[in-house]
């Protein structure tokens, strides 16, 4: 299904339907130009989905394994016969470069499918065990009942499948409310999920803002659970109303990640890693490059070569397969970006490249130049706030404890990359950087089969992988007597004549 033959604006029970709020509209980015409007749910909608997930709970956690695991290798299928239309919403929607929707996200996205698919019938528990003289213990592994989500608008289609995989595949329903300017790319995989077979009720889809429809999802008391991505400050305010309930959450939030080069390092690997990971979808992403610290040795050649490949960065239109960088997701996001880089120049950074918006037949669209800044200072706003956009701050360093203190001194741990020849130093990097994920020269790779999350104010819980599993079940002790004994020896404690 394309996007612009999309006539529904959410999906609750397997039923696609049209929402009854307000109007809004999808922009792309790169032109300002409206290419969809839809109707907004309402609360009464929010509960319907919610109830919807409730009634198809029973069922889909009871089914096998291998039931659960069928249905997902066909949605797997399903998804490969729309993958250029996913490519081409992904793009129209977000601003993304054609060439980071087909080569990125969609094949990542439905890799993690096809992952999840076989991971389903892989949900462990400790070995059933005599830990005690008188009893058989064992561990059940269950799942939570319906999982509220809320994704964010940089990774659409990927952040939806980060929240729908790992919960069905455990046995949950789910209720899951994509950003209300990115909203195409889920609903399209509602529709696939419908194709493919899954059960209706066990993925349902509503749209909305989220102070309206978002609330009322993390506040349902049918919510047993609440997964969120997003800024860290939204981060917090969820996890505050999820606690009047006692809703479990799994929150990933901001990031600030730092590129660490030491002076062994291969400075061409680290220049183009540098550049890629600091500008890839424009920069908005929660692991993006975005503080580099070099050893002062190799500080000058890299901001110089850093500078040069940035100017060679081809910006134009998202589908055009020639473009290297496409527009930010908003010309909201645009002037926010624009207004911390104009605060660091102010306050005595240097932009030795970029540092604006461009002219021309750019100049319609949110479109944001590859920025390099030097001379800020560790405590500014450039270098301790999450930018997301195409902006690279570098520092030096001349010491190896120096290059670590200052790389952890964020209130961040998402992500981070260390560049060296040694392996003694690599290993301490990965052992020193607080961060959910360590590079060790390269800077942005993820696979289904490892987790993605993060530490401090970058959130908790993972995505992807089997460690997902945590977050999207129970665990149960089930003990059981294997001395056929009326009186235990144990009750002796409680009663004399026991």
């Amino acid at each position: 299904m394309k996007f612009d033959r999309l006539e529904t604006s959410n999906h609750i029970g397997g039923i696609p339907g049209v929402g009854d709020g307000p109007e809004l509209e999808v922009v792309d980015p790169s032109t300002g130009r409206t290419v969809w409007t839809y109707r907004a749910d309402t609360p009464e909608a929010v509960r319907a989905a919610v109830d919807a997930a409730a009634e198809a709970f029973p069922a889909w956690a009871s089914a096998t394994p291998a039931e659960r695991s069928t249905v997902l290798h066909r949605l797997a299928a399903e998804l490969e016969t729309v993958a250029e239309d996913l490519a081409q919403a992904e793009t129209a929607q977000a601003g993304k470069p054609i060439r980071l929707s087909r080569g990125f996200d969609v094949p990542g996205s439905i890799d993690n499918v096809w992952f999840f698919a076989g991971a389903a019938r892989n949900l462990e528990g400790k070995a059933a065990g005599e830990y005690s003289a008188e009893h058989t213990s064992m561990i059940r592994r269950e799942p939570i009942g319906v999982v509220g989500s809320v994704a964010p608008w940089n990774y659409p289609l990927q952040m939806a499948m980060w929240k729908i995989l790992p919960a069905v595949a455990a046995g949950n329903t789910i209720v899951l409310k994509p950003a209300e300017n990115t909203p195409l790319t889920t609903l399209m995989l509602a529709h696939a999920c419908e194709r493919a077979g899954v059960p209706a009720g066990v993925v349902n889809v509503v749209n909305g803002t989220g102070p309206v429809v978002g609330e009322a999802l993390v506040t349902s008391p049918k919510i047993g659970m609440t997964s969120f991505t997003g800024s860290t400050a939204v981060g917090r305010h969820i996890a505050g109303l999820a606690a009047a309930n006692g809703t479990r959450t799994h929150l990933e939030l901001g990031g600030k990640a730092p590129f660490v080069v030491f002076d062994d390092a291969d400075l061409d690997a680290a220049v183009r890693g540098a550049v890629a990971g600091a500008l890839i979808n424009t920069g908005q992403d929660c692991t993006a490059a975005t503080r580099a610290y070099v050893h002062r040795d190799l500080f000058d050649d890299f901001v110089s070569g850093v500078a040069e490949l940035m100017r060679s960065v081809r910006l134009g239109a998202p589908a055009d397969p020639a473009t290297d960088m496409g527009p930010l997701v908003s010309f909201r996001q645009r002037d926010r970006v624009a207004a911390m880089v104009d605060r660091a120049v102010s306050a005595g950074a240097r932009a030795v490249t970029g540092g604006g918006a461009p002219g021309g037949e750019l100049a319609a669209g949110a479109y944001y130049e590859p920025t390099l800044i030097v001379g800020a200072d560790q405590r500014s706003e450039i270098v301790q706030e999450e930018v997301f956009g195409p902006v690279l701050a570098v520092l030096p360093f001349d010491t190896d404890d120096e290059a670590f203190r200052l790389a952890d001194d964020v209130p961040f741990g998402l992500a981070a990359s260390a560049w060296t020849r040694d392996v003694y130093r690599a290993q301490r990097a990965a052992r020193s950087l607080s961060a959910g994920t360590v590079w060790i020269n390269d800077h942005i790779p993820i696979i289904s089969e490892m987790p993605h999350g993060g530490m401090k104010a970058s959130g908790y819980g993972k995505d992807m992988s089997t460690y997902s599993f945590d977050e999207y079940t129970r665990i149960k002790h089930v003990m059981s007597d294997i001395t056929g004994l009326a009186a235990k020896p144990w009750h002796s404690v409680v009663h004399q004549n026991a």
